[in-house]
């Protein structure tokens, strides 16, 4: 039976909050097919994250066949209706060229309006472009803006990217001990290339006092959430220390994140 036949008959005087809340749960209980049905009368009226739940679920194929066509026209409804998400989603089909040609410039302009209205996702991502510079002229200053406000709100690749910054003196001084806390706090979070930076630095006493054990930890963790920057130390970590110490790393990086203080 398609979705659309499986509409809720929830009360017209039911708040749409109320509403959207029943199908968040629903999705989350990977319920997509009810979710979807309570999002559809709603997206129809003009509900802008309704549009955008709708989209995404196109777009990944969640409770629906996928379909980009789709996606990119649900997900284009609710970035015109200011919703932040959609626009978020929609400057991701953009930028990888899914269900429309590829454009960088529109997808850097939709992260954009998304990240002025606080999507932290989309102050990772924009932050991140505006830093590496192949889609879009580098501006470093910008960069650190987002990534710094992405991470104030505990998007931990952001806490990453601003840990480089400071390793790099990237518009602002080295500081090697400033690198290490947000990476600590993207490695707790489980950000792979955070893990593998702080356990670089543990290796080479950069920024915190030498931990062999601690470096290989964080750095097989890392690499086991597939960072490719652990590769280049792990090596090195692993003959500084003996049988038992290896065995030690071994049994921290398949234990529980220890929880970090911010």
């Amino acid at each position: 039976m398609r979705w659309l036949d499986r509409i809720a008959r929830q009360p017209a005087e039911a708040p749409v909050p109320e509403r959207m809340a029943m199908a968040l749960e629903a999705a989350r209980k990977g319920d997509h097919a009810t979710a979807l049905a309570i999002w559809e009368p709603l997206a129809q009226a003009g509900v802008a994250r309704a549009q955008n739940n709708i989209g995404a679920c196109f777009a990944e194929g969640l409770g629906v066949v996928r379909d980009s066509d789709l996606a990119v026209r649900w997900l284009t409804l609710a970035a015109e209706g200011n919703d932040p998400v959609g626009q978020r989603n929609l400057a991701s089909l953009y930028f990888r060229g899914e269900g429309v040609e590829q454009d960088y410039v529109r997808a850097a302009e939709l992260y954009r309006r998304a990240a002025e209205q606080g999507d932290g996702p989309a102050q990772d991502m924009l932050s991140w472009m505006l830093l590496e510079g192949e889609v879009m002229e580098p501006d470093v200053a910008e960069a650190r803006r987002w990534a710094t406000a992405a991470a104030d709100q505990g998007i931990a690749s952001a806490m990453t990217r601003v840990g480089m910054l400071h390793h790099n003196a990237l518009g602002v001084p080295r500081d090697p001990a400033e690198a290490v806390r947000w990476w600590r706090r993207a490695a707790a979070r489980g950000d792979a290339d955070g893990q593998a930076m702080l356990g670089a630095a543990c290796h080479l006493g950069a920024g915190v006092p030498v931990d062999a054990v601690g470096a290989l930890a964080w750095l097989l963790r890392a690499q086991a959430s597939g960072s490719a920057l652990a590769a280049r130390y792990l090596a090195a970590a692993r003959a500084a220390l003996s049988t038992e110490e290896i065995a030690e790393a071994e049994r921290r990086a398949t234990a529980p994140l220890p929880e970090i203080a911010p």
